[in-house]
């Protein structure tokens, strides 16, 4: 399990686009779950939508490949590496996340080839599926 601080260590996002709380379980060069807090405290919720808060869906797929990028850290990429996305597929927007729910990714390595990494992920409230997502990432040296 990792906490805020250790995430932090890893990612380089920070409020208000940091969007994983939590790591639950990790298996190296496997999989990753993940949480998120969902708050009407989001500065997304101000514009998204006034009177009805809805996440944004490419959040949730955002959230996912931050999750993903720990999986990448978790399994022997150094720190100190950019993560980039060079496609996202089969995206697929499911369930309204709305505050107070609780978002749980689930993150599972596909393929890795040198530096390019393809992943599936879910993301969960309870036991339903709000968002989904194939995508594929480049791991780089840090650019400034």
């Amino acid at each position: 399990m990792m906490e805020i601080r250790d995430i932090q260590k890893l990612l380089p996002h920070r409020y208000p686009f940091l969007l994983v709380d939590r790591i639950l379980e990790v298996e190296p060069n496997q999989r990753i779950v993940a949480i998120k807090n969902i708050t009407i405290n989001e500065p997304f919720f101000q514009g998204h939508f006034p009177g009805q808060p809805i996440m944004p869906g490419v959040l949730t797929i955002e959230g996912m490949a931050q999750a993903a990028g720990l999986l990448a850290f978790n399994s022997g990429v150094a720190p100190g590496k950019s993560v980039y996305f060079l496609s996202i597929e089969k995206a697929k927007f499911r369930k309204p996340v709305v505050p107070g729910d609780q978002l749980r990714f689930e993150i599972k390595l596909l393929q890795q080839r040198m530096n390019i990494w393809k992943f599936s992920g879910h993301a969960y409230v309870g036991d339903k599926v709000a968002s989904e997502a194939e995508f594929t990432a480049m791991l780089t040296d840090k650019e400034i």
